[in-house]
């Protein structure tokens, strides 16, 4: 306090904050980076452990002996798919019924706001089938759920069969405090979100669904499962949900702790555990994990069906059976007492799961990065934009030059110039309006001129727009009366590292993952631009480092993590496919990514584009 209380040394300090100012920022820069990367390193995370008092052992004795029957029901309810071209509806009805479930249907159709390409659908049209074991020892306040989509050919028939399987066995017993309500969707997300705006009385992306005739209790914690062989070799854990939302980590410790207990083979991210942490490889194979996760949440879609649960306070994760070439194999009634432990511990839950972390990293399914040990990092990349402001601010606090005689320079006696300040703003930021709406409400008129198909219109017309935002500068001098100040372009520099931030900060708190990715880029734009660097290798430098070119290089990155490398070309077609699952996944479901990125942070990069290029 005496430091900052004192002007002299308040003024020491900051004199010594702007001499060292750039070589301050690059080492926390660097450092932000080190940590990171460090995060990784297995001495410097947590073992998982188990912080609900109700789950804390897995002392039950799993019963489940019909995994051959439910892959028998599986493939006669792959037959009756097959047959009916989609949702065997009557079917479901009359097998959920035998094995004595209240069971329900219900309609929805969504008109997606243009052709899903990749899953070649546009009016989708479907009907949810689910059944309800109500609890006999219990008031029925409570339910958990479990489910499984119906898709298209061949995938996920097992998971349908181990469902149904498990609902006869789970009718027979006694112990059920909670409802537990099966779900078989259609149309994956669509009906899982045409299902849950049902169940709890919202409508929040428009679609039409008929009113749920049957109920549970309050939903406390749901799995969705996806089984596609008859024979397992591992089971990998999905926990990335719509903008970034992670379940409560005790979820992911249940399932490791019957995976241990069980002796099957356990995955995230697809990769095994490694206990070679103290190698380069084990290392690497961490950060792979890791990076793995942080690309997944930062992309803000939900990578399973538990990601819109997730929305509404539902603590929920997909399973998912890998079939691969490993010698260790699963069977069906193997999984179904996974099942079976992990339901029978969230039975005995008397509050929701709280106890444990939500924001967290995953190096391995036995550690964990908490919220506290992973925001340094980007802190130490948010520093630098606070030190930018003050040398900003210092400078212009401090007095005009003066010439040899003693005589202030006329033309450095400038106003701020607020027009030119104003001006690159809100131009910015209707561009940013324009990238947002266009795309969508022009896709018939780019149609009508030009043979692309109505998503290509879309595509194409957001790359458009975004590629036009370039000529801001020019167009902003043209409104502008007379050339840019000195200082006018220092106020606005000023105002955009603010705004940077508080973006990235508010972003940060979200989706920690999709703040540090922009963090990396933007944060070394908005340190070194000004107009008096070179133009051409600063607009390079710049246009390398845009959201745009950031998603394309984690296009790339992320294939390379799944060591699935592409070449340039597919590279770009699914550098296309990402930005339309971007905007489709914000119309349909409310991902934030999209409108965060168009209204938002492709402004600010726009401010520091107009900064370059200031006269």
């Amino acid at each position: 306090m005496g430091l900052l209380s004192d002007p002299n040394r308040r003024r020491a300090l900051i004199s010594l904050l702007t001499r060292l100012n750039a070589p301050i920022c690059v080492v926390c820069y660097m450092a932000g980076v080190a940590w990171f990367m460090g995060l990784a390193f297995e001495p410097f995370t947590l073992r998982t452990y188990m912080s609900e008092n109700a789950m804390g052992s897995t002392m039950v004795e799993e019963r489940f002996p019909s995994g051959e029957r439910a892959l028998a029901t599986g493939r006669e309810f792959a037959a009756h798919k097959k047959k009916a071209g989609g949702m065997p509806v009557d079917w479901l009805v009359k097998t959920m019924q035998a094995r004595g479930l209240e069971v329900f249907t219900q309609k929805f159709s969504r008109t997606l706001p243009f052709p899903d390409e990749n899953k070649e659908r546009y009016m989708v049209k479907g009907t949810n089938v689910y059944g309800i074991l109500r609890a006999p020892r219990a008031p029925r306040t409570e339910a958990l759920v479990l489910s499984a989509p119906c898709t298209p050919g061949d995938n996920n028939n097992q998971a349908v069969g181990l469902l149904l399987g498990l609902a006869q066995y789970f009718r027979n017993q006694i112990y059920w405090a909670k409802d537990i309500i099966f779900l078989i969707n259609e149309h994956d997300l669509i009906g899982m979100q045409a299902w849950l705006e049902g169940y709890h009385h919202t409508n929040t992306t428009g679609m039409d669904w008929s009113p749920l005739q049957g109920r549970g209790g309050s939903i406390q914690a749901a799995l969705s499962l996806e089984l596609s062989s008859d024979v397992i070799t591992s089971m990998d854990l999905i926990l990335e949900g719509l903008n970034g939302q992670l379940p409560n980590l005790d979820l992911a410790n249940l399932f490791y702790a019957f995976c241990q207990k069980i002796g099957v083979l356990c995955t995230i991210q697809g990769k095994l555990q490694r206990n070679d942490w103290d190698s380069v490889s084990g290392y690497s194979h961490s950060v792979q994990t890791m990076m793995l996760m942080v690309m997944k949440q930062a992309s803000g879609r939900p990578w399973g069906d538990h990601g819109l649960f997730l929305r509404y306070h539902i603590e929920a994760a997909t399973i998912k059976g890998i079939n691969s070439f490993r010698q260790y194999k699963t069977d069906a009634t193997t999984i179904g007492r996974l099942l079976e432990g992990m339901y029978r511990k969230l039975n005995n839950l008397l509050e929701r799961l709280h106890q444990s972390y939500f924001f967290y990293l995953m190096p391995s399914l036995s550690h964990f990065v908490s919220i506290g040990y992973y925001m340094p990092a980007f802190g130490l990349l948010a520093v630098i934009l606070l030190l930018r402001a003050l040398d900003l601010w210092v400078q212009l606090a401090s007095p005009p030059p003066r010439t040899e005689d003693g005589v202030v320079d006329p033309e450095q006696i400038s106003s701020l110039g607020v027009p030119s300040v104003l001006t690159p703003l809100v131009i910015s930021h209707l561009t940013g309006v324009a990238l947002y709406y266009l795309p969508i409400h022009f896709q018939e008129m780019a149609v009508e001129h030009f043979p692309v198909s109505e998503t290509e219109a879309v595509v194409l017309t957001a790359i458009a727009i975004y590629t036009a935002g370039l000529a801001l500068p020019h167009n902003t001098h043209r409104l502008v009366s007379g050339e840019g100040t000195e200082q006018g372009w220092r106020v606005l520099k000023l105002v955009a590292v603010l705004y940077l931030a508080v973006l990235l900060g508010c972003t940060a708190l979200i989706n920690f993952s999709l703040g540090f990715i922009l963090a990396l880029t933007l944060v070394p734009v908005a340190a070194f631009v000004t107009p008096h660097v070179p133009q051409f290798l600063s607009a390079f430098v710049l246009v390398i480092l845009s959201p745009a070119c950031t998603l394309l290089f984690s296009v790339f990155f992320f294939q390379e993590l799944q060591e699935v490398p592409i070449s340039f070309q597919e590279g770009w077609l699914l550098y296309l496919s990402v930005i339309s699952q971007g905007i489709l996944d914000h119309f349909l479901y409310g991902s934030l990514v999209y409108p965060l990125i168009a209204l938002l942070v492709y402004p600010c990069w726009l401010l520091f584009w107009n900064i370059l290029f200031w006269k």
